[in-house]
């Protein structure tokens, strides 16, 4: 069953802009994450969550899992009405977010983990810190905990940051942390890191001795085409010693999804025009022959050319067939040419309405091209006609 979650919405610059929920660390609330709230409600609405068992959310018995806290994430922003939102998740945060991103994946536009890991060390030091707070008290280890979170020099010389940090971790449930400790315990998302399909931005702290930046790479090497950054000074709250680059770097993150996606899209019905215009076969041969240095041209066609010039309503595909042939046969480039006048052919156009279209050319492009143009289009005439005999 979910519980409610205690938390902080801060609206963005209008009604229409997209939510991005952070998620914090085992032993937080959500005022962790006060040095992001401000800048990236500038242009996003920010969602800020406790956790159950932290902050002012309720705390029920333990034990719990990842799935649990997950699930009272998935039940806010259905509260909340958001179907869709950014993730930012450090620490357990990050596990929780994870899970999102894997079972849910309709509700992630993007993704952002910091400081996390796909497995967090062995069952048992979980289990044994579980007891361990629960038999003494989160008090009992604050001053362990800061030694993970901070690097030793900036502990040096802000002590009033340790001091908040340590009331914090002291106020969390003792009963919420301990329950937290054991859904640390099984969690092992390292075999469903492919099936993250969100664009995922991957930030570790070079000082952090719970979430390594080797942990880190696992599961930026398990996340397709994820992007990987290392912070350096910066331990387990990497959002707050480095808070200028971790916000720069979410909102970059963001601010480049919605233009990724919209790429997509366009790729997406190029790709559909393309087919319909010039045939399964030659694309299928096309996209057969590209390698990692044309594929970005042929992405760039597909989206511009055939995404957008003939997706466009003002003329049909009949009359863009006629234009193409006609512009083709005036340049010379026998070569586009002739793939366009076969597909001209499979489509159906007429080899009279062809020959008109060549003649024309000839009259304002020069005899030579429309003379070529005549040449091509007889011999895809001849072999389409033996064809079909």
């Amino acid at each position: 069953m979910t519980v409610a979650l205690a938390h902080q919405l801060v609206d963005g610059p209008s009604a229409e802009a997209e939510t991005v929920v952070l998620i914090g660390s085992l032993g937080s609330d959500r005022s962790m994450w006060n040095p992001q709230v401000g800048p990236l409600s500038a242009f996003l609405r920010v969602l800020a969550v406790d956790l159950r068992g932290h902050g002012a959310s309720p705390v029920p018995s333990g034990p719990y899992s990842v799935a649990d806290l997950a699930e009272d994430v998935l039940a806010l922003l259905d509260s909340s009405n958001l179907k869709r939102v950014h993730l930012v998740g450090l620490s357990l945060g990050g596990a929780v977010s994870q899970w999102i991103a894997i079972h849910r994946p309709e509700r992630v536009r993007t993704l952002t983990l910091l400081c996390t890991s796909a497995k967090f060390g062995e069952a048992a030091q979980w289990l044994d810190r579980a007891a361990s707070v629960r038999a003494a008290g989160t008090a009992s280890l604050a001053d362990a905990v800061l030694d993970r979170w901070f690097t030793p020099e900036l502990a040096a010389r802000d002590t009033d940051l340790v001091d908040r940090h340590r009331q914090m971790i002291v106020e969390t449930s003792d009963e919420g942390y301990a329950a937290c400790c054991e859904a640390l315990s099984d969690w092992d998302s390292r075999a469903d890191l492919g099936r993250i399909s969100a664009p995922t931005l991957v930030i570790a702290g070079r000082q952090d001795p719970s979430t390594t930046p080797e942990d880190l790479k696992i599961i930026a090497d398990g996340v397709a085409d994820s992007t990987f950054r290392v912070l350096d000074p910066a331990a387990h709250l990497a959002n707050v010693e480095q808070a200028g680059p971790v916000t720069t770097a979410i909102a970059a993150h963001i601010g480049s999804a919605p233009y990724a996606a919209g790429r997509a899209a366009a790729h997406e019905t190029g790709m559909a025009v393309r087919r319909s215009v010039l045939g399964d076969a030659h694309v299928d041969r096309s996209i057969s022959a590209r390698t990692e240095f044309t594929a970005p041209f042929q992405d760039f066609i597909t989206r511009t050319a055939w995404g957008d010039i003939w997706n466009r309503p003002g003329l049909d595909h009949h009359t863009r067939r006629l234009l193409t042939l006609a512009i083709l046969t005036a340049v010379g480039n026998q070569h586009e040419l002739d793939m366009h006048i076969r597909a001209a052919l499979r489509a159906g156009l007429a080899p009279d309405e062809l020959g008109e279209v060549f003649l024309h050319t000839a009259v304002y492009a020069g005899v030579p091209n429309s003379n070529s143009a005549f040449g091509l289009a007889n011999a895809a005439i001849a072999e389409t006609e033996s064809s079909t005999s």
